[in-house]
């Protein structure tokens, strides 16, 4: 059973994969946020790898999409949704570009977490300006 961590980081691993390219842009993102994030402090980063690997054991499955999202509303208490669809927009911002399924899935994130429309425009247009460059 995936804990809140888990389910957090899976959703980040769904968007990343989303276009089937993990760029080192979004790895990274991936990585800094559970570094720095206060709702990672009691997370033990060795455990990344193996639970992003987790993830992608589960998306490759039939019907995968479908398993992580159940997961991840599982284990996810309902006030980190925002938190949640937050993380998965900045992985999907990271490499400067938000590929046609990147959006597709961060639609259907948002519909599965239940975040409302200007909830989810602040969280978007929040996305965009801290990855935006010149």
């Amino acid at each position: 059973m995936a804990d809140h961590h888990a389910a957090l980081i899976y959703t980040m691993v769904l968007v990343s994969a989303a276009d089937r390219e993990m760029t080192d842009a979004e790895m990274q993102t991936i990585g800094d946020t559970v570094k720095h994030l206060p709702i990672f402090s009691d997370y033990d980063l060795s455990q990344l790898t193996h639970t992003a690997q987790e993830c992608a054991v589960l998306l490759n499955q039939d019907d995968g999409f479908e398993r992580v999202m159940e997961m991840v509303i599982t284990a996810l208490p309902g006030k980190l949704a925002e938190t949640c669809y937050a993380l998965a927009c900045d992985v999907a911002a990271a490499d400067g570009k938000v590929s046609q399924e990147e959006l597709q899935i961060l639609a259907a994130i948002r519909q599965r977490l239940q975040v409302g429309r200007l909830p989810a425009a602040a969280i978007e247009r929040g996305a965009r300006a801290r990855y935006t460059t010149l």
